[in-house]
């Protein structure tokens, strides 16, 4: 959530960021909004300090026996409008907060302004596509190949966008979380979380995922909604508290589930594993404070790199533009893997820096050196997603019978398999 003094500070900024957006200007109704507010707030107050004076007064008439009545109507007046500019101050406060809540969050200055994904700028290109002999398959033609992916069983059992992995390819899956949180942990210091797969929608709130994208979370009969990442657990550990400057900067890794309605994706990769309702991810996030923010996006990317370098899998690094950051984001630079068989890149991190944006809602503040408390900053990304990563092993790594090669860095995890053979599906 954006603050509105900023706004109110600083003319234009944010109808600026919102042009670049391709979003409608929202400063002048805020600050409308905003003036009736304050201007109902200063009402009350000085409704307030007219009844203590006439209360003072009514004092000294009792005292001296003088007739108290007119004090006392000029007060139930008094009373009477206190409340009616306090009832319209509080109109107003929900009326400008619920604006606020769904403002996008200020774009950095060095954000590429574009309309969409085709506008985004390509920073650098690391490792080279693997070159065949045969023509590649994708990754769903390799795994049920194998015999040990199944989206059929996993349709019957919960619908579309869902899948069972069997043998290898489960204990594959399992190998590359179990890499990349071994890595993150003792290559990078991120500290390992094992955090709740319910949230509150307060906490959802928190992190800027309602009320916008409420159409995209899966919620309980009891009040809590699935996690659409490990984001929104770890960024709101801190919530509602203030922590030690020596503690910081924070930085968490998990894996975990997550669960997306996909209300958007009609249509869009029906086959396959890239967009599922399930699918498992292993998260980083950062909370550090203001002045630490762009060489903390510059750690976390280097770190989700490390993993697809590690793993020998070629890459982009992407500065996604103006028209295609996230509602939270200032700034996100995806990661996007070579796939083979679609023969493009495809994402499989998004690392975002969210300035104070989230913070601001979940009250998450530090304490720094003059003692005072100031909000952190959140930074958000996939170090990687485990089911893309999957997917990419699976296609990088083909064979011409289809067996799979394992990446050299994942034997270790695989108890010294090297190979994936074709094999029956195991429960036919």
């Amino acid at each position: 959530m954006l603050d509105i003094r900023l706004i109110r500070q600083t003319p234009n900024l944010l109808d600026a960021s919102l042009k670049r957006r391709g979003k409608e200007p929202m400063e002048a109704l805020l600050l409308e909004i905003d003036q009736k507010l304050r201007t109902a707030q200063t009402q009350s107050q000085a409704l307030q300090a007219e009844r203590n004076k006439l209360a003072k007064e009514f004092g000294m008439l009792k005292r001296d026996g003088k007739d108290t009545s007119e004090n006392i109507a000029h007060s139930e007046k008094l009373k009477k409008d206190m409340l009616e500019a306090e009832e319209a101050a509080q109109k107003y406060q929900e009326e400008l907060t619920n604006h606020l809540a769904v403002i996008p969050n200020l774009l950095k200055e060095d954000v590429p302004t574009g309309a969409d994904e085709s506008e985004n700028v390509v920073v650098r290109t690391v490792g080279t596509p693997p070159s065949f002999t045969f023509t590649p398959k994708a990754h769903f033609d390799l795994g049920e190949g194998l015999g040990l992916m199944d989206f059929e069983r996993a349709t019957k059992i919960s619908g579309a966008r869902f899948v069972v992995l069997y043998g290898m390819l489960a204990r594959l899956e399992r190998a590359i979380a179990r890499f990349m949180l071994d890595t993150h942990m003792k290559e990078f210091g991120y500290l390992e979380v094992y955090p709740p797969y319910l949230v509150s929608a307060k906490t959802l709130y928190g992190t800027g995922h309602l009320p916008k994208f409420r159409e995209d979370l899966f919620a309980t009969d009891q009040g809590h909604f699935l996690i659409p990442t490990a984001e929104v657990s770890l960024t709101a550990l801190v919530g509602e508290e203030i922590v030690d400057a020596d503690k910081l900067p924070l930085r968490f890794c998990a894996y975990t589930p997550c669960f997306r309605a996909e209300a958007g994706a009609a249509g869009r990769d029906t086959r396959g594993m890239i967009r599922q309702h399930q699918f498992s991810k292993v998260e980083l996030v950062t909370l550090c404070p203001h002045d630490k923010t762009n060489d903390e996006h510059a750690y976390m990317v280097n770190a989700a790199e490390t993993i697809l370098q590690k793993l020998g899998l070629a890459y982009r690094v992407v500065l996604l533009c103006s028209g295609d950051t996230g509602l939270q984001s200032q700034k996100t630079y995806d990661l996007e893997v070579w796939l083979p068989g679609q023969q493009t890149y495809r994402e499989i991190s998004s690392c975002s820096q969210c300035g104070d944006y989230q913070t601001r809602r979940l009250m998450a503040r530090y304490r720094g050196e003059d003692g005072k408390p100031a909000l952190l900053n959140s930074l958000n990304g996939s170090g990687l997603a485990v089911g893309r990563t999957l997917v990419a092993i699976l296609e990088n790594y083909q064979q011409e019978d289809g067996s799979i090669m394992i990446p050299e860095a994942l034997v270790p995890y695989m108890d010294g398999m090297t190979k994936i053979d074709v094999t029956k599906n195991p429960i036919g």
